[in-house]
């Protein structure tokens, strides 16, 4: 066990050195943040000492080293248009996309999973066909136009939520839903097809045949065995949500990282638009590290198999 920790710990660490090192060339190779920064008509002079003062005429090398050790002491820099603390500004926001993701993956599991299970069990019967119905509706529409669908529905023709912004419960309704749509139908297929595959396996029918009713041979056993497949997708789906509130939180003017990713972008702040990459990374780096630490406590022969390699 704690040799399979250590190697999932070690490669976590060395894929953050290297997207760190990938963003960092990125965002050098995109241009000279300078030239967006400086008034038009500026002259050279003026170019020269606003690129010394940002530290950009050193060589990329020891730009590097510092960057590598600023992100050691969690500092990430200050904005370069609004002169603030990068990280007060991600604090700020960072709360209302951890809440919009957590109503989004709600949604994505409260309604995914049961009906991935019940098509699964009645497979070929009318209850599946009514179900596939819905994970085919979410699987198919595009999260802005669900959000736009959303909108004209529950807030221009029928009145009952609020169109935009975060000012109370009802505003994370609608941005719940159209982001976790997609999410719900890709759990929805998953679940089905992991209980269609361990409900033809042998242990199922020995089961059926000593009497076992068909309801406890699902909760008891088809259930976790099915599950390993939607922990990982489980683990994509979640970054999928962090990447999809960039046009949720644009549609319904949610105040979170994805709307302060394209003001950033609007606003060429370099260093903003940085950290957001990092973190994104950082983030789909840690939920596979969690869901190989889940596949332990799911099915303990995945961590001996991966101890005696």
């Amino acid at each position: 066990m704690a040799r399979f920790l250590l190697s999932r710990a070690v490669q976590a660490v060395v894929s953050i050195l290297g997207v760190s090192t990938i963003v960092f060339v990125v965002m050098h190779l995109s241009g000279d943040p300078t030239l967006l920064l400086v008034p038009e008509g500026a002259s050279r002079e003026d170019v020269a000492l606003l690129r010394r003062q940002l530290g950009f005429d050193r060589p990329l090398a020891v730009q590097y080293a510092d960057y590598l050790a600023s992100l050691a002491r969690l500092d990430l820099g200050t904005s370069l248009v609004q002169r603030v603390s990068v990280a007060s500004i991600l604090a700020s926001r960072l709360p209302y996309t951890l809440l919009l993701a957590a109503g989004a993956l709600t949604v994505a599991l409260g309604i995914g999973l049961p009906v991935g299970v019940i098509a699964g069990v009645w497979r070929g019967t009318l209850v599946e066909k009514l179900l596939m119905p819905v994970v085919l509706v979410g699987q198919s529409m595009p999260t802005f136009w669900s959000g736009i669908l959303l909108i004209l529905l529950c807030a221009v023709t029928l009145d009952v939520l609020p169109a935009s912004g975060a000012d109370s419960w009802s505003s994370l309704v609608m941005p719940s839903i159209a982001l976790g749509a997609l999410s719900m139908a890709t759990f929805a297929r998953v679940t089905r097809t992991g209980v269609v595959e361990e409900l033809g396996k042998d242990y199922v029918r020995a089961g059926r045949a000593k009497g076992v009713a068909t309801a406890s041979i699902v909760l008891r056993h088809v259930l976790r065995n099915a599950s390993i497949p939607v922990i990982t997708i489980a683990a994509l789906e979640v970054a999928n949500l962090l990447a999809g509130a960039v046009i949720v939180e644009t549609v319904f003017a949610w105040p979170g990282l994805g709307q302060l990713a394209v003001q950033s972008i609007a606003g060429r702040d370099f260093l903003i638009v940085q950290a957001l990459v990092l973190l994104a990374s950082f983030t789909c780096v840690a939920l596979n590290l969690l869901a190989d630490l889940l596949y332990s406590v799911v099915d303990p022969r995945i961590t001996r198999l991966a101890g005696a390699r």
